[in-house]
């Protein structure tokens, strides 16, 4: 007589995953709502830039606390994406306090054929919930998924450590080079941005694709690799680095030749002339 088998505790369940879903998208309905109500008091819709990483981590303890996954891959992602989204919101915050309205959003709301805040919540909010929730589905995949933590999993924490130092780093290096009145006008091409001219956005890709890995080490996680893909993008050629550099050689004449002899992404050693 033979013992019994234990139960396949590596099944995903797709059942699973959709009950986590609503609760999920409910988290980002909450986190802008009550972001669209400060930016109504304050006068300014910038504020969404710090919820921006706010969300990603209402996101994760929503599906951590609604999903029933294997312990260590689940307080893996809520613990790196925590770590991110906290730490990216605080930065816009600082960035941002005491500041008027986002350029860009300020370019956005003048063609609102009518209301200025249906508008806001329809071009803005609504654009940036469904993205938010998009890039998080590897996240909220790893608060379901059964299996034991894997090496593409460790390697994706990996990868997440080298994205949050470009990032973390490069905006601390911006912010000093900034807050120096003599470098008004200036390009800064040191330290990070002497590899990339977008480091923090270089770091941003990273952490997101590491991220995934903890997902993509089980299955079904493979099958979300269009939100890092997605973000990666957007990163470099949508919303990120593309709109910043549309108009910032007008305002520092010696950006041009940086451009030329600086990766524009990846790090790289700079081009000689």
């Amino acid at each position: 007589m033979t013992a019994a088998s234990p139960p396949d505790a590596g099944t995903f369940e797709w059942g699973d995953l959709l009950a986590v879903l609503p609760f999920t998208v409910g988290a980002v309905v909450l986190v802008l709502g009550l972001t669209l109500l400060v930016a109504l008091r304050q006068g300014r819709h910038t504020v969404v830039d710090v919820a921006w990483g706010l969300g990603f981590v209402a996101i994760a303890l929503t599906a951590f606390l609604a999903g029933d996954g294997d312990a260590g891959r689940s307080w893996l992602a809520l613990t790196l994406t925590a770590v991110w989204g906290v730490r990216l919101a605080g930065h816009i915050y600082r960035r941002s306090r005491g500041k008027g309205e986002d350029p860009r959003y300020v370019e956005l709301l003048a063609k609102a054929p009518g209301s200025r805040t249906a508008f806001a919540v329809q071009r803005i909010y609504l654009t940036q919930g469904a993205v938010m929730w998009f890039v998080s589905l590897p996240v909220q995949v790893a608060m379901v998924q059964p299996d034991a933590l894997g090496p593409v999993a460790w390697a994706g924490a990996a990868l997440w450590v080298v994205g949050f130092f470009f990032e973390t780093v490069g905006d601390w290096q911006l912010e000093r080079f900034k807050a120096e009145p003599a470098n008004k006008g200036k390009v800064l091409d040191t330290g990070l941005w002497h590899l990339t001219r977008h480091p923090n956005y270089f770091g941003d890709a990273c952490v997101w694709w590491g991220l995934s890995l903890i997902a993509f080490d089980a299955w079904p996680g493979i099958l979300f690799v269009l939100s890092p893909a997605f973000m990666t993008w957007n990163l470099a050629k949508g919303t990120g680095a593309a709109l910043l550099e549309k108009d910032i050689a007008d305002r520092r004449p010696d950006y041009a030749a940086y451009v030329r002899r600086t990766s524009g992404f990846v790090p790289l050693p700079p081009k000689r002339n």
